[in-house]
């Protein structure tokens, strides 16, 4: 794992998403590195919030093993949601004749999910600072300069995309995230109560 990759493509992504998307452009690392080096250093980041918050303030008079299955919930609930959502956009630009590339499609969504982790980061640590969620916004901005750069998207075609790629991730997230909800209680409460 390149950590000095994820560190400066994380700083580069929240600081200056246009110049970041230039570098992404000219294919400077394979599929492979970006997931193995960028997403999922992050969904564990994200998966160790969540079980640290989960068993230190939220739930304490629970075992640590769930609090360690709901921190194994959101790992898979990101994996879930990013290579779905990925999936779907590869279909959305062949139907909006921009291509149909897996890993371009990848790209824009992993790196555009960026400040949703860091969110999700201090809210899975602080429950209390949930309204901080909100700040994940900013990804579709991050979303919309690389759909620029990635896909030469004219311009009647972006807002549709923005809109189509921003509410499949959000119902995507909420789906999966209840179900994984119940299944994880489910387990918990059969196997370990």
């Amino acid at each position: 794992m390149d950590y000095k990759f994820l560190l400066q493509r994380f700083y580069s992504v929240i600081t200056s998403p246009v110049r970041a998307w230039e570098t992404i452009n000219s294919g400077d690392r394979p599929l492979k590195e970006v997931r193995n080096s960028y997403l999922l250093p992050l969904a564990c980041l994200v998966a160790v919030s969540k079980i640290a918050g989960s068993f230190f303030l939220v739930n304490r008079q629970l075992s640590f093993t769930y609090s360690l299955l709901t921190g194994i919930n959101y790992f898979l609930l990101i994996y879930a949601v990013v290579f779905l959502s990925t999936v779907i956009l590869k279909e959305m630009t062949y139907a909006f004749d921009l291509g149909r590339d897996f890993a371009t499609s990848f790209r824009l969504i992993v790196y555009s999910l960026t400040p949703l982790f860091v969110c999700l980061v201090i809210s899975n640590l602080f429950e209390s600072l949930i309204f901080i969620d909100v700040l994940a916004l900013y990804g579709l901005y991050i979303f919309w300069e690389g759909a620029k750069k990635m896909l030469n998207i004219p311009e009647h075609k972006k807002m549709p995309l923005l809109i189509i790629t921003a509410v499949t991730v959000i119902v995507l997230f909420f789906v999966f995230g209840f179900a994984l909800d119940k299944i994880t209680d489910r387990i918990y409460y059969t196997l370990f109560d």
